[in-house]
């Protein structure tokens, strides 16, 4: 599979520095630009930033911290991961990307999705009574503005358009644009309709689970007459130089995301075992460098994907070091590693 893609992404989680505290905002936000730099310097093929508008998290503009990357780097794709256009106007957000778009030459890439918390909502005046309009709206006028044409559209949620031209126009005259989807088989639909690339977010369970939304991708971009592009994942992870440290390193900071966010969810507290069993068995890639290759290579197989996009940052009990190590892993022993291994049995398009 010599297309296949490999990033990084993170939300800015908040990392410890050398003495063992946890960093300002400021300085996570300069972490993650350093992170790029390093992924770019590596060989990594993307780096997606996610937006939260919660303490956990530092990132809440990625558009912003990735034009900070692009001035610094020369190859690296820069994505979301995710831009929740729920709560934001698809004529800024098109505005913004193609801004980046222009700093670095041609290299941003737009994930949509409704995220996975709803703090933006009330933040930016929304009612998450119309958490499905909102996003069916908004996703239909992206979609008109990626033609870089004049735009007339009317909707319910926000300003009507009229013969509207936007700026700053991309110099390829299209944004590259995916659609983050968790598990609604309704929203692979909606991408494949629009004819946009579906980035499957995978964060618990065997991966193999999701094949089917990668047939029903491909089946319904053929019905529609759109492009099936090659489907991306996600999925956490985290790299070191042997397992046992990795999971030492890892563990803690994952529990507490864990438990915090699932407080809120009505989730039980994550047990080891829970955690153990995810690592051996399900969509957690963590590891040293050869354990963690062979476990994407299986996934990439069984999906057919063409794009993965490690999270490498989660949890707040990593120290700085420790996450420029994994970047640094990743890219110089994992992707060579896995690049090898598709290499050696190419990996099957789900649906063949």
């Amino acid at each position: 599979m010599d297309s296949i893609e490999f990033g990084i992404d993170t939300f800015g989680d908040l990392p410890r520095d050398d003495r063992g505290e946890i960093v300002s905002y400021a300085e996570a936000i300069r972490r993650v630009v350093a992170e790029g730099v390093l992924a770019d310097e590596t060989g990594i093929d993307v780096i997606a930033v996610g937006e939260h508008h919660r303490p956990d998290f530092s990132v809440s503009a990625p558009e912003t911290v990735l034009a900070g990357i692009a001035t610094r780097t020369s190859r690296i794709h820069l994505a979301s991961g995710v831009t929740v256009l729920s709560s934001d106007d698809p004529v800024r957000v098109f505005e913004r990307f193609a801004t980046v778009d222009a700093l670095s030459s041609g290299r941003a890439e737009v994930i949509l999705g409704r995220g996975s918390f709803t703090e933006s909502f009330p933040l930016f005046g929304y009612d998450l009574a119309d958490y499905e309009v909102l996003f069916e709206e908004k996703i239909d006028l992206f979609v008109k503005l990626l033609d870089e044409k004049p735009v007339t559209w009317a909707g319910t949620t926000r300003a009507a358009l009229h013969d509207a031209d936007v700026y700053p126009k991309t110099e390829s005259g299209r944004l590259t644009t995916w659609v983050g989807v968790g598990g609604s088989p309704e929203s692979v639909v909606r991408t494949a309709r629009y004819g946009l690339r579906l980035m499957l977010a995978i964060i618990g369970g065997a991966p193999d689970r999701f094949v089917p939304f990668t047939d029903l991708y491909q089946r319904a971009a053929e019905q529609f007459g759109t492009t099936a592009y090659p489907v991306g994942m996600h999925s956490p992870g985290f790299i070191a130089e042997t397992d046992e440290e990795a999971k030492e390193l890892f563990y803690p900071g994952f529990k507490e995301m864990r438990d915090r966010i699932g407080a809120q969810r009505g989730w039980p507290p994550l047990r080891r075992a829970e955690f153990e069993a995810e690592v051996e068995h399900g969509s957690l890639y963590l590891g040293a460098p050869e354990t963690v290759a062979r476990k994407m290579t299986r996934a990439i197989r069984a999906l057919g994907a063409g794009r993965f996009d490690l999270i490498y940052s989660s949890g707040g009990a990593l120290s700085a070091s420790a996450r420029l190590r994994a970047v640094e892993l990743y890219g110089t022993r994992v992707v060579p590693l896995v690049r090898e291994m598709l290499a050696e049995q190419p990996a099957a398009r789900a649906g063949d």
